[in-house]
């Protein structure tokens, strides 16, 4: 393996142009501020009371509560004739957007990752993948760890609401999750074909038979069970985290299909990208998926559709497709969520009463300053199970279906021990290759334990348990937004 080839220089190179390009261009600032997407503006206090037909005087009203003099607030009646002006959204506008850097810096990040993973892709096709290192998995490995640090500190936010009722609804979802992933975890594989079971029991078989390789008469403490233990905790906290942004996305599917009610062609994109996660769910249903397609029944007889290897290779690019599908129709979702705005003002003006200005401004601003929020909960499942497939293929060993899917080998027979170095007496080159000779042994040992099966195992569980969270807080979010919340 190479300490030094080209991924590595394509990778800092990549590094070097997404810091450089940062302050001037960005994929983040291109979906929001490329035009496409407008916000509404609150309306000033002297236009709120020239609506009313209450001219703001001159002087300040005060009064006094307990011996304090306060400006009293200006109302206006909930029935005015309020028209909310509208303007793209700028770059400039987007500075004072909450989680504004964040949102970008991950943003770009993700595009940047799967640029290099393309790369690297296309580089393996031409030469050796036994010769280097594939830099490509570090990157999509990063991108997944940042993808589940935005859910962290957007349900921090949820968490430190002063009402408390969007951490009651973080819990009660967490606590329902875990239920879901323990019957999860206990169905056969002929239903739910993860491989995790064989994956933990070659892991638990070749680190035995490492130890011994290297000496150490020592059989491995931890069981199935145990593993499993620390899945489910891992799953109710990403189906904690994916509740907020699957019931956003209920409700910016239904706004953005009124949004298009004169447009068949983006209620199309928009049904096919809100089902999207379904047909990942379904493509590790083994009964629906892989047995109908490798034993397709035609009368009395079956055919064969595709082949094993066909069929993961098909399912690689499908989920890819239904990524790009999602990420195609996300303007349509946030224009629908800036469009409450004007929801907002129509739901205000039917109701009785008065309301203060400062109450209607703050409303019409919250709604434009959490966009970034919402953007995050679009974007981040999309990215997640995005590059989670990609660790799947590449870990995994599957193909593109380009080249012939490689067979799976346990090479816990041929145990790799790190190398131990020669005594010399020159401390300089020589050094240099036994540490070099030494990370060699160690990745090397580390790829004997964790095999690809392991890989297949584990990468296809979260794969389709981040779309299967999304699934079910959607429906939710459907069921809610449609009865609930109108009632």
């Amino acid at each position: 393996m190479a300490v030094m080839g080209v991924q590595l220089v394509v990778s800092l190179l990549v590094a070097s142009i997404m810091q450089k390009m940062a302050p001037h261009w960005s994929f983040a600032r291109w979906i929001l501020c490329n035009g496409s997407l407008r916000r509404f503006k609150h309306p000033s206090e002297e236009e709120l009371l020239a609506l009313a037909g209450k001219p703001r005087p001159k002087g300040k009203r005060e009064r006094k509560i307990n011996g304090v003099t306060e400006e009293k607030p200006s109302s206006v009646p909930r029935d005015i004739d309020l028209r909310l002006d509208s303007s793209p959204i700028t770059a400039v506008d987007a500075l004072v957007l909450c989680y504004f850097l964040e949102y970008q810096w991950y943003v770009d990040f993700a595009a940047y990752a799967t640029g290099i993973y393309v790369f690297t892709e296309g580089y393996y096709c031409l030469v050796d993948p036994r010769k280097e290192a594939n830099i490509g998995i570090l990157w999509c490995l990063l991108a997944v760890i940042f993808s589940v640090k935005i859910f962290f500190t957007v349900m921090t936010h949820y968490f430190r609401s002063k009402e408390g009722g969007e951490r009651s609804v973080c819990l009660a979802f967490a606590f329902f999750f875990l239920l879901v992933a323990m019957l999860v975890l206990v169905v056969r594989e002929d239903y739910l074909e993860f491989g995790l079971d064989a994956g933990l029991n070659s892991v638990q078989d070749n680190l035995e038979v490492f130890l011994k390789g290297q000496g150490w008469d020592w059989t491995v403490p931890v069981t199935k069970l145990t593993v499993k233990l620390c899945l489910v905790a891992l799953c109710s906290f990403l189906g904690a985290c994916l509740t907020f942004p699957g019931l956003r996305l209920a409700q910016t599917h239904l706004d953005a299909l009124k949004m298009a009610a004169d447009q068949p062609a983006v209620q199309l994109l928009l049904h096919a990208s809100f089902l999207a996660p379904v047909a990942v769910v379904l493509m590790w249903v083994k009964p629906i998926s892989r047995d109908l397609l490798l034993n397709a029944p035609m009368g009395k007889e079956t055919v064969q559709i595709l082949s094993n290897a066909s069929y993961n290779s098909v399912r690689l690019w499908t989920i890819v497709a239904l990524c790009l599908l999602r990420l195609a129709v996300v303007r349509y979702h946030l224009q629908a969520y800036l469009n409450l705005a004007e929801r907002w003002v129509e739901q205000m003006k039917r109701e009785a009463g008065r309301i203060a200005v400062l109450e209607i401004q703050r409303k019409i601003t919250r709604i434009y300053c959490y966009v970034t929020v919402v953007s995050l909960q679009y974007l981040a499942p999309i990215l997640l199970t995005l590059h989670c497939t990609f660790l799947l293929k590449t870990l995994g060993d599957y193909s593109w279906g380009l080249y012939p899917e490689p067979a799976l080998t346990s090479p816990a027979v041929d145990v790799v021990c790190a190398p131990q170095a020669a005594p010399s007496n020159d401390g300089g080159t020589e050094d240099i290759q036994a540490a070099v000779e030494q990370i060699t042994g160690a990745l090397g040992a580390f790829s004997t334990v964790f095999t690809p099966l392991f890989y297949r195992g584990l990468l296809s569980f979260f794969a389709w348990w981040v779309s299967a969270c999304q699934v079910i807080a959607t429906l939710f979010g459907l069921y809610f937004h449609q009865h609930l919340a109108a009632s």
